[in-house]
């Protein structure tokens, strides 16, 4: 599976965002897809996380409520729609594909797809 994301940009903070990672490769239902962040100096951490069928969620709690992760397995994509967007939210974020959805949470994915640059000011 090779992942390519989009989207990313440089907003005011309270703006918003659409970030896409199109897939491709066979069987994308088959596999759990998160978004992860990460900072100069810092580990990556995870960010929301999706079922295969799409009717599970996990966020962690720094953009519950903010973000929502969605997908779209006729188009082989995931989305993160980022709304109230704060500085703090300031990173590159990375889409990431795992058979298994406890390899997500452990930021140990099967496919990380390439980073785009979001950028939030004050």
């Amino acid at each position: 599976v090779q992942l390519q994301a989009s989207g990313g940009g440089s907003v005011q903070a309270g703006g918003s965002l659409r970030l896409s990672c199109a897939a491709s490769g066979r069987s994308f239902s088959t596999y759990y897809l998160g978004w992860f962040r990460q900072t100069p100096g810092t580990e990556r951490e995870i960010v929301a996380v999706i079922s295969r069928s799409g009717i599970n969620t996990y966020y962690d709690t720094s953009v519950e409520g903010r973000f929502t992760i969605s997908r779209d397995n006729t188009k082989n994509t995931v989305y993160l729609q980022m709304n109230n967007l704060k500085p703090e939210d300031t990173a590159v974020y990375y889409c990431a594909a795992s058979s298994a959805y406890s390899d997500l949470l452990k930021t140990s994915p099967d496919y990380w797809g390439q980073g785009t640059q979001v950028t939030v000011s004050s």
